[in-house]
């Protein structure tokens, strides 16, 4: 078993309005990666995936494509500690 593994992500380009994080989740469910995402006021869309090192990165590896609508400029991602989330949802704030 892996060990869990925390990525804190920031996707910038057109991620608003055209199911990036209806597809994160989906996606983040199919792997059983914890975690959440939200939209950022400032256009971004913001994530957190908890899980085992091989699934992280598969949602990390996603994020740089994102939805079918979605466009990509740039993804920031920082590595924490996990603090044992659970379950995966769309964060309104």
């Amino acid at each position: 078993m892996s060990e869990r593994t925390r990525a804190h992500v920031y996707v910038s380009g057109k991620v608003q309005g055209v199911y990036f994080r209806a597809t994160t989740r989906d996606e983040a469910r199919d792997r059983d990666v914890d975690g959440w995402v939200r939209n950022l006021d400032d256009g971004r869309v913001e994530a957190v995936f908890e899980g085992s090192e091989e699934d992280v990165e598969r949602l990390v590896e996603f994020c740089h494509e994102g939805s079918p609508a979605a466009r990509v400029d740039d993804v920031e991602v920082d590595y924490e500690q996990p603090q044992g989330e659970d379950g995966f949802r769309v964060r309104w704030q």
